[in-house]
């Protein structure tokens, strides 16, 4: 069962596990199971995905529940009208706060403009030899992106060298690597936590959060020792 987080006649919204799809993809023939069909056969209605998380991205998923709902939240989305909420775990000490300021490219080639506003929450350092160092130091991060660019915060992270456990192809293979031998991580440590908005009928403020995975606290006991 999906853990929902939120839901009325119009919205429902669910804390989605780590390595599942939102919905059916040419990309990933191996699924089986999806999010969009999932939910649809748990509260026995049609619904629409009013945006995305990667497949190894867990947490806060927003769907409609009729297609002229989906058009709004849609927009919203597409205005940066909805408030978004990431935690991340990354490879070094991260400073305290920093702006992201890095455009990022389309598969047309055509630069955007890409904004993440990224804070320090927790810093670890650990007797993890992987390379020339005898221990190794990871950060908790929160982060704030303002633009919704795909693969935004995974690629912004990798520019200023802090990359994203188990992110395969933004990463750092080293410590993917060591992730998956040593501890049987195969995820891709980043959580949507929150989303902020104004509902898109009676302007009511929302604020729907979801607790980090099992995955992602498991690995965080791990480095807290």
């Amino acid at each position: 069962m999906l853990e929902i987080l939120y839901q009325d006649e119009y919205i429902a919204a669910i804390n989605k596990p780590h390595g599942l799809l939102v919905h059916q993809s040419s990309i990933a023939r191996d699924a089986e199971e999806f999010a969009l069909q999932l939910l649809r056969d748990q509260i026995g209605k049609n619904v629409w995905p009013a945006h995305r998380l990667d497949r190894k991205t867990s947490g806060v998923l927003l769907f409609a529940l009729d297609a002229e709902t989906n058009k709004l939240l849609m927009t919203l989305f597409r205005e940066n009208q909805i408030q978004k909420r990431y935690l991340a775990l990354v490879r070094g000490f991260f400073p305290d706060e920093l702006a992201i300021d890095y455009p990022l490219r389309k598969e047309n080639g055509n630069l955007q403009e890409a904004f993440t506003k990224v804070k320090l929450i927790e810093k670890f350092e650990v007797a993890f030899q992987i390379g020339e160092h005898l221990t190794s130091r990871y950060s908790l991060v929160e982060a704030l992106p303002e633009t919704g660019r795909m693969h935004q915060i995974r690629k912004h992270l990798a520019h200023v060298m802090h990359p994203i456990i188990g992110d395969r192809p933004h990463g750092c293979n080293k410590q993917n690597r060591y992730f998956k031998s040593e501890f049987q991580m195969e995820t891709m440590l980043l959580h949507a936590a929150e989303l902020n908005f104004k509902h898109p009928y009676n302007q009511k403020e929302l604020s729907i959060k979801a607790q980090i995975q099992p995955e992602f606290e498991r690995t965080l006991n791990l480095l807290r020792g």
